[in-house]
């Protein structure tokens, strides 16, 4: 049976990822943002370069804290746009002050404060044209730009501060941010605002900004040879992909009626489209990412080819072998420092007596180790007394349907549910459940007489703290029932892990890892091995206590 695809939140792991760490932000003042005298953050190693960001509310907004309520209060994308860089080698400095337009940033005098910390090397990013709209000239925010490029000016007696002004085209604010910025020594890059959440009457599309701001600003970039992040476009784009109901979960919840200032799941989309933009123009050096990402959301690195990684086969065949499938936080082969505790296991057993075999290969779900030929190259050299270690969910829940799922995601649950896939060759897939897949790798090697062990994930870096709910919590009851219907054991590997973490506390577990999140480096690997081990010791029968090797005195 096909059952109708839901509409599931764009990626779980936006919801967990930590808050970016700020200096104090404090207002001095509580009226107008242009006369407010704002606490900004500064460079924290002023040594390093800097990507520094300037605009409005859309890229901080208000104090930077969600006005108190947590990931659901309202928050720019230069908050969690930090937590996707290299902080040990690059600063992300968000010096956007909320209710400013292009002009007034500069007039109110943030601009000149901002200046003194652009140094040759640094980049700017600017996003204005949200509150570019307002009036030229009244007494509340006399916020608003002329519209336009072009060079056109206006002269007025500022009826909010009293005082003659210049007033000047959206364009000709930019061009003066821009040859400012380049006479610093650094490199100038132009957003156009981010997209509104306004639909269409069909409830499908969603309406571009049009020919104004969005254009104006693409067109400045185009004259000045400015590195250009359409967020217009890219944002439109991935509200479509998602449909009308999860967008809405991007927004404010107690807020329906809001259509600009995004939760903190939907700065983090806006965030992402960022980083594209910035990787698609080449203009950060790629070892400061900690994530990277392609305008529809997607990790922009290719999934690596599954063909062209060698099965790994057992040292010697006459030895029982523990066989181990996975994603990247089982084998994650040293990349960008990154180690899965499946490649230090080995050093827990007696290999002179058992095989460690790691066949797990990174960015796969328990849908495309088997869908891509993987399990059937394992499965081959499976043989009986045996024993096979089997982790998967990290990748699973990847929307189906949603280019930037890759093809990996799996329908939700153990039952026989299906979900129709296109893939990129245009081709159809009957998309299985994660339990499905689970059930068909263990009763595969179980027919070979092989022992089989299913694994819930390994917890994320900021999920296992005693005041947030339990990671993987789904995929861990679905792999447990999965195993005990299948004749399979289970190791609650996530709780395992997450207890473990609790033990030494925060500061030795964020010296675990390797990215932002999810991947361990040696240290981390080697510590969740063990976890790993002390699982299977706990299993009815010790199935492979004989060849551990002795625990040391």
């Amino acid at each position: 049976m096909i059952a109708k695809p839901t509409r599931r939140a764009v990626a779980a792991l936006l919801l967990a990822l930590p808050l970016a760490q700020t200096h104090a932000q404090e207002f001095t003042a509580t009226t107008d943002p242009a006369r407010a005298q704002v606490t900004l953050p500064e460079p924290a190693r002023p040594d390093l370069p800097s990507l520094i960001l300037i605009g409005d509310s859309t890229v901080r907004n208000g104090r930077d804290d969600g006005q108190g309520k947590g990931p659901e209060g309202q928050w720019g994308w230069g908050n969690p746009i930090a937590t996707y860089f290299d902080l040990t080698k690059i600063n992300v400095v968000n010096r956007a002050v909320g209710g400013l337009s292009s002009r007034t940033y500069r007039t109110s005098g943030h601009w000149g404060r901002t200046k003194p910390f652009i140094k040759k090397g640094d980049w700017v990013v600017m996003q204005f044209g949200h509150n570019d709209a307002s009036p030229v000239n009244d007494n509340s925010r006399a916020r608003g730009v002329l519209r336009g490029t072009g060079p056109e000016k206006e002269e007025i007696t500022n009826l909010l501060t009293g005082k003659p002004e210049t007033v000047y085209t959206y364009g000709g604010y930019l061009r003066g941010y821009i040859a400012e910025i380049r006479a610093a020594g650094a490199t100038p890059v132009i957003c156009s605002p981010i997209i509104r959440k306004r639909w269409e009457a069909d409830g499908v599309k969603v309406t571009r900004a049009g020919g104004n701001f969005a254009a104006w600003a693409a067109e400045v970039a185009r004259q000045e040879k400015v590195a250009f992040i359409d967020l217009n476009e890219w944002g439109a784009q991935r509200y479509e992909a998602l449909g009308k109901a999860e967008v809405e979960k991007l927004f404010p919840a107690d807020t329906p009626q809001e259509t600009v200032h995004t939760n903190w799941l939907g700065a983090a989309v806006n965030a992402q489209l960022v980083i594209a933009g910035l990787i698609q123009n080449k203009v950060l050096p790629d070892n400061v990412y900690l994530r990277r990402f392609a305008p529809d959301g997607s990790d922009d690195r290719p999934v690596v080819d599954a063909r062209k990684v060698k099965v790994e086969a057992p040292r010697d065949p006459k030895l029982p072998s523990l066989v181990m499938i996975g994603d990247s936080t089982v084998r994650s082969g040293g990349q960008g420092g990154a180690y899965g505790w499946g490649e230090r296991i080995g050093a827990l057993f007696d290999t002179q007596r058992i095989n460690i075999v790691n066949d797990a290969i990174g960015g796969r779900s328990s849908r495309t180790f088997f869908t891509e030929g993987r399990w059937a190259s394992v499965l081959d050299q499976l043989k009986a007394g045996d024993t096979l270690l089997i982790q998967f969910g990290h990748n699973d829940g990847a929307r189906i349907g949603d280019p930037a799922g890759k093809n990996r995601g799996s329908v939700p649950g153990i039952g026989p549910e299906t979900i129709e896939d296109t893939r990129p060759d245009g081709t159809k897939e009957m998309v299985q459940s994660f339990g499905w897949y689970l059930a068909r790798y263990i009763n595969d090697a179980k027919a070979k007489g092989a022992n089989v062990v299913v694994l819930s994930p390994i917890p994320h870096k900021d999920r296992w703290q005693a005041n947030v709910p339990r990671d993987f919590e789904n995929y861990a009851a679905w792999g447990e029932q999965v195993a005990r219907a299948n004749g399979a054991q289970f190791i609650d590997l996530t709780m395992r892990v997450t207890e473990a973490y609790r033990s030494i506390g925060a500061e030795k577990v964020a010296s675990f890892f390797a990215d932002a999140r999810t991947h361990t480096n040696d240290t981390g690997a080697v510590f969740n091995a063990t976890q790993v081990v002390e699982g299977l010791k706990r299993l009815p029968g010790s199935p492979l206590q004989a060849f551990l090797k002795p625990a040391a005195p």
